[in-house]
């Protein structure tokens, strides 16, 4: 059975937005390069088949990955490349660029990660 490894960012008083809702410190230069975060979000990554995300963190990421060109790229190169299932009701559809590879599921989350973790490959 696939393992689900859960990975949430956020700062010691539970933020991990700007008061506006920025991430700009993600993006700052050097950040995932020279930082024991980065390395981190490296290792993470590659030990994945998959990404799962809600809504909001999926709208966030589609809006800055696809197009990413100052970051890490081992990091930028597996967020684009990996299937991405995007669990939401509201949304509609669910795209990420020119890759195509986010899947939307609008049922049961638990239902879907059950099948999901029942599959062959690595952790999600």
């Amino acid at each position: 059975m696939r393992r689900l490894i859960v990975s949430n960012i956020m700062s010691l008083d539970g933020f991990i937005a700007g008061p506006k809702g920025e991430l700009d410190w993600f993006v700052k230069e050097g950040f995932m390069t020279e930082t024991e975060f980065g390395e981190h979000a490296r290792n993470l990554n590659r030990s994945v088949d998959g990404i799962l995300l809600g809504r909001k963190t999926y709208q966030a990421f589609a809006g800055y990955w696809p197009d990413a060109t100052d970051n890490d790229p081992v990091v930028t190169e597996r967020m684009n490349n990996l299937p991405k299932i995007v669990f939401s009701r509201t949304l509609e559809k669910v795209e990420w660029g020119k890759w195509g590879n986010a899947r939307l599921v609008k049922g049961d989350a638990g239902e879907e990660v059950r099948r999901l973790k029942s599959e062959p490959g690595k952790a999600l």
